[in-house]
């Protein structure tokens, strides 16, 4: 790289070529992808690039691209392909007058490149900061670094995660994740782990999944989530990367009114006495 600090601006981000990384940062604005919002800005060490492209795109542009190397950004590995290409954090989109200007930065940045293909060991780029939370349909996810919890919603979650009650997953017990896009048909977040029991094949079914809807689990909010916890899965030996927090009280309506749902189950012959006693006492338990 010619100057340390060079800066190429496209819509949506610029980059900013240093000697060992390239630091994007991302635009705030009506137009901008949210997940690029929620990223803000990113800084991708150059080990973490196995290639550049340079391509013509739509309506008088020219794209930038950064090929990520395999196992390098947990964003990437949560996403698994699934990202649209409008959305993906690794392009760079520029008006057609900069093509000359994108070739001599795509130039520069593959003298750099050790070009290897092989996946990396471990996660180059770090992963999105926690806490980390989001509503699913289901039910709201929340991660602080060490532990998922889902708490499930009376209007939206199932009579099997009813049963099974509202959940916490420590990092120590996941073996990874699997994110399946809110903007294809059942979308949800499953928590994979190292010995589970008998995994319904439906997520709607899985105590260890949230699902998507319209509205809920949106990808800007739920894959920087999946990206966090799949780090944090990969890294579970180290040191946790927050003080553990203790848990609020819970609100006594919102106890009430999960007694009252519980109950209508109960009638409905979707739970058994020996399950509502047992439920009722944790819920009341508490408070």
């Amino acid at each position: 790289m010619t100057r340390m600090g060079d800066v190429l601006a496209g819509f949506h981000a610029a980059w900013e070529f240093e000697s060992d990384s390239v630091l994007i940062r991302y635009e705030r604005g009506i137009r901008t992808p949210k997940l690029f919002q929620a990223l803000g800005e990113r800084r991708i060490p150059l080990e973490a690039i196995s290639g550049v492209t340079l391509t013509p795109g739509k309506r008088g542009t020219v794209v930038l691209h950064a090929e990520p190397r395999p196992g390098a950004d947990p964003l990437m590995e949560a996403a698994a392909g699934q990202l649209k290409e409008g959305c993906d954090p690794y392009r760079l989109v520029l008006p057609a007058d900069k093509e000359t200007l994108a070739e001599y930065y795509a130039d520069e940045l593959r003298a750099l490149l050790k070009r290897d293909d092989e996946p990396a060991e471990r996660f180059l780029v770090p992963a999105p900061e926690v806490p980390l939370q989001f509503k699913a349909y289901d039910g709201k996810a929340s991660f602080d670094g060490r532990t998922v919890n889902f708490r499930w919603f009376w209007t939206g979650a199932s009579s099997a995660k009813w049963k099974a009650g509202d959940q916490s997953f420590p990092v120590s017990e996941l073996t990874g994740v699997e994110w399946r896009s809110p903007e294809v048909f059942e979308g949800h977040l499953r928590l994979l782990r190292e010995a589970p029991p008998f995994q319904p094949v439906q997520a709607d079914q899985d105590p260890a999944a949230v699902v998507f809807g319209l509205g809920y689990g949106p990808v800007h909010e739920s894959l920087p989530f999946a990206a966090a916890v799949l780090a944090a899965v990969k890294q579970r030996g180290a040191t946790a990367v927050v003080p553990a927090v203790a848990a609020p009280r819970r609100d006594p309506a919102d106890i009430a009114e999960r007694i009252r749902h519980l109950g209508e189950l109960h009638q409905a012959g979707l739970v058994t006495d020996e399950e509502f006693s047992v439920k009722k006492a944790e819920l009341l338990a508490e408070l």
